[in-house]
């Protein structure tokens, strides 16, 4: 059997970690070593970056060309947590010997699923990636509690929230072993699955696509 290749406690840590470290998640410490935790911690990176962007965005009294670049920060950051994901999938499923390694890149990946497994709807790297964002909730929630500008009342309902928080938390920590378990054993698999983000590509993007076709035109009628 397969040892899963990674335990979802030593994701929580990494991420705890991480957003306890001094200067991230702008400056990067060096990632643990191989692959597979370089993207588990890029995709974190990029995580901590939309949160923080996010917040910036609700903004309310500075000029307009601010939030138009938060809400474009956002959405680069959105497509590289996402790519991120999608090669932490990638590299679970080679490393687990569920998908054949020479497509697991490819918009196609295929699969190599033992005769009997279950189709697991949600992957491990999406699972990864909320916890992520979980660790960014339980470390938002837990200041709250200690907020001194606020009255008891505020701390205690922030408490309160803590814990189903970290409920929570651990209980999609659970989920993820048991389903890397469940994959290393043969009864459970997942896929790579392709987000195809088409906001952010102008080929696809159809009002991007007309602004490009308007401005080829304007060109075009400028030459003559």
């Amino acid at each position: 059997m397969t040892l899963p290749p990674l335990r979802a406690a030593d994701v929580v840590a990494l991420h705890d970690r991480l957003i306890a470290t001094a200067g991230w998640p702008v400056d990067e410490p060096a990632a643990p070593a191989g692959d597979l935790w370089r993207w588990v911690q890029t995709n974190h990176r990029f995580n901590c970056r939309l949160w923080a962007e996010e917040d910036l965005a609700r903004r309310t009294t500075v000029a307009d060309a601010e939030i138009a670049a938060n809400k474009r920060a956002i959405d680069g950051f959105n497509q590289a947590r996402n790519d991120a994901t999608e090669r932490v999938d990638e590299l679970l499923l080679v490393a687990l010997g569920l998908v054949d390694a020479a497509s697991a890149r490819t918009d196609s990946p295929r699969a190599t699923v033992p005769a009997g497994a279950r189709l697991n709807s949600e992957t491990a790297g999406s699972m990864i990636d909320r916890l992520s964002i979980m660790a960014l909730k339980v470390n938002a929630m837990r200041a709250q509690t200690a907020r001194r500008d606020v009255d008891e009342a505020h701390r205690e309902a922030s408490r309160g929230k803590l814990e189903r928080l970290e409920q929570q938390r651990g209980d999609l920590a659970g989920c993820l072993d048991a389903l890397l378990a469940d994959a290393a054993a043969g009864r459970a698999y997942f896929k790579v699955y392709r987000q195809f983000k088409m906001y952010n590509d102008p080929r696809f993007n159809p009002v991007l696509v007309a602004e490009a076709a308007a401005g080829a035109g304007t060109a075009r009628g400028g030459g003559r």
